[in-house]
This record gives C-alpha cells, sequence and structure tokens, in this order.
C-alpha cells in the first residue's frame, strides 16, 4: 500500500513541477522531440526502402532464372564476359526438350527473350529508352504481372510473327495521355504494331530503370526486324520449386553445359542469373545506410538527452530544501529517485509525442508531394518512439535523481 502511495505522490509532485515550469519543461522535451523526428522518420524511410526493394525485385521473379552472357552483380572482367560466346535462341528449345525428357526435372520451362532499347512513337508523341523484347505466347505462364486492359499475344500471333504488341503503363500513358490504346497503332524502328494489351502498373527497380517502360512484340517479328539485337539473347527459365531454386539452378548449369558442349574441365561461358543473387549484393548497401542513418539520428536523440540531465540536475539544485524537508517527515530514498525519474520520463514523452506528430505530419506531406516514393508510418515504429522517450528519460534522469535521493536532510536543510 504504501509503496503505491509513493508512486502517486512522486506522479503528482513530478506532473505539478512540468506544469509550473512549462516554457523549460516545453523546450527540453523539444530537444528529444526532434531526436525522435529524426528517428521515427529514418525508420519510416529504411521500412519504406525495404517495402519499395521487395516490390523492385517482384518484377525479376523469385521463381525465374535468367540465362545470359553476363551475370548481374560481376563489374570486373569486362573482356573476359564480352569474349564469351552469345545466348543463341535455339538454346531455349534445346532445354525444353531436355526438361520434357526429364521426368524429375526442377525446371518447368524455358522462354527465349532477346531485348533491345528503343523509342517508340506515336503521331508526334514519343517515348524513349523502351525495354522492347520479343517472346512468345508462353512468356504470360513467367511474366510477373497480369495485362490490366486487352490481352498478351497469342499462339498464332506468336507462329506469324504478326505485328501486334502489349505496351506498359509509362509507354501508354506517354503515347495516349489517357485515352484508350487497345486498336492503335505505334512505331518502333519505323515498323508499325498494332496494341493487343496493356500490362497492370508495375513500377520501377529501385529508380533505375521502370518495369512499366516496355513493349512485348512476337519473336518472330522481332527476329525479322531486330536482327542485329537477337543473338545475345536472355533465356528465362521458370522453377517448378522455388524453395528448391539452388538444386535447379545447377539442374540448368548442367543442361546448358552441355548446350554449349562444354568438357568437365572447362569454365562456364554463360551466366545464371536469379533475384535472390541481386538482393544479396544489395543488402549490404542497405545495411550499411541504416547503420549511418541512425548514427546520425542517434547524435540528435542524444543532444535531446544531455538537455534532460542538465535541466533535471538544475531541478534538483533549486528543490534541495524541499527534498530536505520530505526526507525529515520520513520520505525515503526510493520516493525521491522515482519523483525525479518521472518528471524526467514525463518530459521526455511530451517531446516525443510532439515529435511522431510532426513525423507523421512531415510523413503524409512527402507520401502527397512524392507518391512514388516509398515510405511506411507503422504503428510499431510509433510504440518503439515512444520506448525510446521512456529510456531516454530514465537514462538522462538517473544520475541527478541518484544525487537527490542521495541528499543528506540536514544538510539539504540547511541549504541557502
Amino acid at each position: 500500500m504504501r509503496n503505491a502511495s509513493e508512486w502517486v505522490e512522486s506522479f503528482r509532485i513530478a506532473l505539478q513541477q512540468i506544469a509550473a515550469n512549462r516554457t523549460r519543461s516545453i523546450l527540453t522535451g523539444l530537444g528529444v522531440g526532434i531526436g525522435i523526428i529524426a528517428v521515427t522518420l529514418m525508420g519510416t524511410a529504411i521500412s519504406g526502402i525495404d517495402r519499395g526493394f521487395d516490390r523492385s525485385m517482384s518484377g525479376f521473379g523469385d521463381d525465374l532464372l535468367y540465362v545470359e552472357q553476363w551475370p548481374w552483380t560481376t563489374v570486373n572482367d569486362y573482356w573476359e564476359f564480352r569474349n564469351r560466346p552469345d545466348i543463341k535462341l535455339s538454346a531455349a528449345d534445346r532445354l525444353n526438350q531436355m526438361i520434357e525428357a526429364n521426368p524429375n526435372s526442377l525446371l518447368d520451362l524455358a522462354v527465349p527473350a532477346p531485348a533491345s532499347i528503343q523509342t517508340v512513337i506515336c503521331g508526334k508523341r514519343q517515348v524513349s529508352n523502351v525495354y522492347t523484347m520479343g517472346t512468345t505466347n508462353e512468356y504470360a505462364y513467367l511474366a510477373t504481372t497480369n495485362c490490366q486492359k486487352g490481352r498478351f499475344i497469342n499462339e498464332s500471333e506468336t507462329r506469324g510473327g504478326r505485328n501486334v504488341c502489349v505496351v506498359g503503363q509509362d509507354v501508354a500513358s506517354g503515347l495516349f495521355n489517357g485515352e484508350d490504346p487497345i486498336g492503335k497503332v505505334i512505331r518502333v524502328r519505323d515498323h508499325e504494331y498494332r496494341i493487343v494489351g496493356v500490362f497492370a502498373k508495375q513500377g520501377s527497380f529501385l529508380g533505375i530503370f521502370s518495369w512499366d517502360s516496355q513493349v512485348v512484340i512476337p519473336l518472330g517479328s522481332y527476329i525479322k526486324y531486330f536482327k542485329s539485337n537477337q543473338e545475345n539473347a536472355s533465356i528465362r527459365v521458370k522453377v517448378k520449386d522455388k524453395t528448391r531454386i539452388e538444386d535447379a539452378k545447377e539442374e540448368l548449369r548442367g543442361d546448358f553445359r552441355r548446350i554449349r558442349g562444354l568438357w568437365p574441365e572447362q569454365q562456364d561461358n554463360f551466366a545464371i542469373n536469379e533475384q535472390r543473387a541481386l538482393r544479396s549484393s544489395i543488402e549490404p548497401v542497405k545495411a550499411g545506410l541504416a547503420i549511418a542513418g541512425f548514427f546520425i539520428t542517434g547524435l540528435s536523440l542524444f543532444v535531446g538527452a544531455i538537455g534532460i540531465m542538465n535541466i533535471t540536475f538544475v531541478s534538483v539544485k533549486e528543490r534541495i530544501r524541499e527534498i530536505g524537508t520530505r526526507k525529515a517527515l520520513g520520505a525515503r530514498r526510493r520516493a525521491i529517485l522515482i519523483q525525479f525519474l518521472i518528471e524526467a520520463v514525463s518530459i521526455c514523452l511530451l517531446g516525443g509525442t510532439f515529435g511522431i506528430a510532426m513525423a507523421f505530419g512531415l510523413f503524409m506531406w512527402i507520401g502527397s508531394a512524392f507518391p512514388d516514393f516509398p515510405m511506411q508510418f507503422s504503428p510499431m515504429l510509433m510504440a518503439a518512439a515512444l520506448c525510446i522517450c521512456v529510456l531516454t528519460g530514465i537514462v538522462s534522469g538517473f544520475a541527478p535523481a541518484w544525487q537527490a535521493s542521495r541528499l543528506n536532510p540536514v544538510d539539504a536543510l540547511r541549504y541557502e
């Protein structure tokens, strides 16, 4: 019972002192509030970037392997990779034959996907740097997105190499400005293609390129009009079980070595790329950004904590006689300690609540001003910020509270 009354009395005295020194308490809490704004916004940005990164990576497909000349994650040994033999379109047919001949294969389907960067024109409008890919109707089985309007190219269009296409959202909006693009004709390198479908919006990959800036045409048409860009193709291979993608990758490696006619002692002259390899190479960069960001924001929070400690020491100094009187009347050291800790924590929570409110307002503003910028404000982040406030109050207020609790009541009553 006595412990409960001590806590109630400590809360009452602490809140009275904060109310009696409003300006000082608010200004002191602002230091912590600024630190909380920085920590909250940094956590929001990192969480959003992580979500945006996962969304960007989903465009590659977590159950797809890419047989290509170059590895995605290597920038050295340019001449070694440059001199590798081209990836031929016919290799996709050979791979599918091997897959069909092996009933226990972990591979499902191989689809050729040669591509190049082109400018797409319709009337007086044009869109540059468009990823233009030739493929078959089977690509729809591999694709990570569906058509929002219209349909994908069909088997007869693939076999006949007809001049039809499916476009991304950026191409559709850039050329037709809100009009229905289905049935409209566009020009790619002076060849006309009729639009039969529009992909659903996919977003961009880390802001480097947009998944929506693409045009897909039948493979036969691509071979006919883009002969110089078809030799070094990309072959996309779907895996039956993505939990066994490493085993599937080894199977694909063995099959492609057979297609290439490589001897056991010869090195691979091709690369097998996958989403996870790209992710693993970027993870250290993300971790470095997070560490640097939280270090910088932690400094601002540290400055706020120093302010709390300083003002609590001042408060103890101003109330030495009061502390002596309370001790003379029977107040225990623990009660004095709790009182000043509660006062420090309350000021931190006051500043922290202000900081969270400001951070949420900035989050809403950034979201409306830059809708494509990945940010995510979560209740868990708010709870973590409040916990940081409480911890900051305890750490910064403990030393002055301990000093107050250890005062000799006789010396305190004599203090002038």
